[in-house]
Formats: structure tokens, C-alpha cells, sequence
């Protein structure tokens, strides 16, 4: 059974893993920089680099301690080298190139994005020993994150076999929560507090448009409902911790139900029997039970990733390299970093047109 290491920097976490082509993760390694960039309300992408500069190496070393394995019982090393940050992304390609030249391992270079829509097959074991479900081929993906939100068909573990059907035309959804949380002043990353406050407000007190909403459009946009938000602040700034969480409540439940309603529309659309929710927001409690009550709903079968596995990890990288080994890819010296994924992009970006 081929062990992959897995290298991620492609944004602000280091990380590295050991997993197998089956998915089991012998170790999973994260460090994050959440505290370097908070007090700038986002990511700096000089510090990042500088950072997975000085992070790197000691995360792939206790990756492969805890792995108990020696970087030559390891059968290749697979890297994310698109999309993301340039310079964070060049870090760890040449990391994993010179483990690579050093070892006699194949390269294999990782689509970010292919990472997060294979991440339901990393096998992590729960609390209750148990491991997390996987979906059957082909599913329809719903990916969203801070720096993405597409829906994608997945017919194998393969980039040549994942289909763009819907993006956002222009901010991710977590950009638009960061966005928000920043105009309320609630620090940085802002999802999770604004998910937080959520769940202590009541959605009904402020009525927010939903973006995009129409029947049959599997396109998002969400700089419109961040507007909608910074337009009330400036109007009527919110001048209780109640009427903060109310108005975090409103956006939260706007912004996930377009998100799954789209979800389910294209699933029925394609004609697939399951679901995955992916990536950073995948964490949103409120997204997750929305998907949940769609899903059964609608009679499919829903797939949502342990929390680990939603946000960047070096687990889902390995896998997807392992996918790759398999299959006979391999790259060399030449692959480079990219700031554009691999998968065909069919979403127009900018303004919708009137008929959408």
C-alpha cells in the first residue's frame, strides 16, 4: 500500500501528513498562522512566506515521526503547487523538490482545489472510533472556503475528471464572512466569530436579499450581501451585542441557504446520488445542518468532512498525490507554482447579467 508525505503552502498554514492510497492518515501536522495575521485583519502574503520559510522543515520532520517512517519508506511526495499565494506556494515546491532529489522519491505536484474535493476519503478515526463516511463516484461538490465557492461533478480521483457547473462571479463566500465580520468589528478570521454570534441572534430581525437566488442560476456572488451589510452598519451601526448577533444571523442564514439550495438544485440537475460539502466554511455549524435537512429532503446522500479535513491540511494533499501515483503521474523538476488551478473554469467573472 503506497504512503504519500503531503506538503501544504498555499496560503497561511504549514502542514504535512503521511496518508495512504487507501486515505488512512498515519499523521497529520498543522501549524498555523492565524496570530501572525490577525492584527492586519487578513493575510499578509510576505509574512506567510516567511513564515512557512521558517515552518516547514520542523512540520515535515514531526510529520514523519509521529508517521514512524524514515523520508525513504515513504513512496512519493506530493505538494501544492496551485492555486494560492505565489510566494507561499514556492516554499513548499522547492521543499518538496529537494525531499524529492534527496530521497529518489517521485514528485507529484497537487491541485488545491482537487485536495479539498477529495478530502471525504482522508480516513481520519473519530472519538468514537469510528471513520467518517465517503461518498460514491460521481458526487457533486460544493466547495467554499476564503478563497473559493464552486460547485464541481466528481467523476474519479482525477483533476481530468472534475467539472466546474457553478462559481461565484466575484467574492468567495469566507471572504464575504471575513468582510463582514470586519465591519463589525470582530477580528480576524472572522467566520467562525461571526458563526458563533449567529447562533445567539435571531435572522428574522434584519432582512437581507439573497443573492443570486433565481431558479435554475448555479452561479453565486456575494459582494452584493456584503454591501447590503456595510451599507445598514453605516446607516444604523449596531450599538448592542445583540444587534450585532441578530444582524450576523441574518447574513449567516442568507449567505447558507443560497449556498445549499444551489447545492441540491445541481445534484438533482446532474442526476448523482451523493453530496459533499468542502473546504474552510464546510466548518459553519449553520451550513452543515442546512445541508443535512436539504439533503434528506431531497432523498441524496450528504458527505461532510471531519473539521480537520474541511480546513487546509497536508492530509488531503497526500491523498490526492496518492491518487495520482496510482495512477501513473508523476512530475519532475520542472513543476512550478501556479496562482491558477488546474480545473477549467466555466463561471464568468464580474457582474451578472440582467437575465441571471
Amino acid at each position: 500500500m503506497p504512503w504519500v508525505l503531503g506538503i501544504e503552502s498555499s496560503c497561511d498554514e504549514t502542514a504535512a501528513a503521511i496518508v495512504s492510497h487507501e486515505g488512512e492518515v498515519a499523521a497529520d501536522v498543522v501549524h498555523s498562522q492565524v496570530e501572525l495575521h490577525a492584527p492586519y485583519g487578513g493575510v499578509v502574503p510576505e509574512l506567510a512566506s516567511r513564515d512557512h520559510l521558517r515552518a516547514c522543515g520542523p512540520v515535515v520532520r514531526e510529520a514523519l515521526a509521529r508517521a514512524g517512517k524514515r523520508l525513504d519508506e515513504v513512496d512519493a511526495i506530493a505538494v501544492t503547487n496551485r492555486p494560492g499565494l505565489i510566494g507561499a506556494l514556492l516554499v513548499g515546491v522547492q521543499i518538496a523538490k529537494g525531499l524529492a532529489f534527496a530521497s529518489g522519491r517521485p514528485l507529484i505536484g497537487v491541485d488545491h482545489l482537487v485536495g479539498h474535493l477529495l478530502a471525504p476519503f482522508v480516513r481520519r478515526v473519530g472519538k468514537d472510533g469510528a471513520l467518517s463516511q465517503t461518498p460514491e463516484f460521481p458526487y457533486v461538490a460544493l466547495l467554499v472556503s476564503g478563497g473559493h465557492t464552486a460547485l464541481y461533478r466528481v467523476d474519479a480521483p482525477l483533476a481530468a475528471s472534475i467539472r466546474e457547473i457553478g462559481a461565484t462571479r466575484d467574492d468567495a463566500a469566507g471572504e464575504a464572512f471575513d468582510k463582514v465580520a470586519k465591519l463589525l468589528g470582530l477580528g480576524y478570521p472572522g467566520g467562525p466569530i461571526v458563526d458563533r454570534l449567529a447562533q445567539l441572534g435571531d435572522a428574522s430581525r434584519t432582512k437581507l436579499k439573497a443573492p443570486m437566488a433565481q431558479r435554475g442560476s448555479l452561479e453565486f456572488s456575494f459582494s452584493g450581501l456584503k454591501t447590503q451589510v456595510a451599507e445598514l452598519v453605516a446607516r444604523t451601526p449596531p450599538e448592542s451585542e445583540a444587534a450585532i448577533a441578530d444582524l450576523c444571523a441574518s447574513f449567516q442564514a442568507t449567505a447558507t441557504k443560497v449556498l445549499i439550495d444551489k447545492l441540491i438544485a445541481a445534484a438533482l440537475l446532474e442526476g448523482v446520488r451523493d453530496v459533499v460539502v468542502t473546504g474552510g466554511v464546510a466548518a459553519n455549524s449553520e451550513l452543515r445542518r442546512r445541508a443535512e435537512a436539504a439533503a434528506t429532503r431531497a432523498g441524496l446522500r450528504l458527505t461532510v468532512p471531519p473539521f480537520a479535513s474541511c480546513t487546509d491540511n497536508a492530509a488531503m494533499i497526500a491523498f490526492a498525490g496518492a491518487c495520482r501515483f496510482v495512477a501513473g503521474e508523476r512530475d519532475d523538476a520542472a513543476l512550478i507554482a501556479s496562482s491558477q488551478t488546474l480545473l477549467p473554469r466555466r463561471t464568468r467573472r464580474g457582474p451578472a447579467s440582467a437575465r441571471s
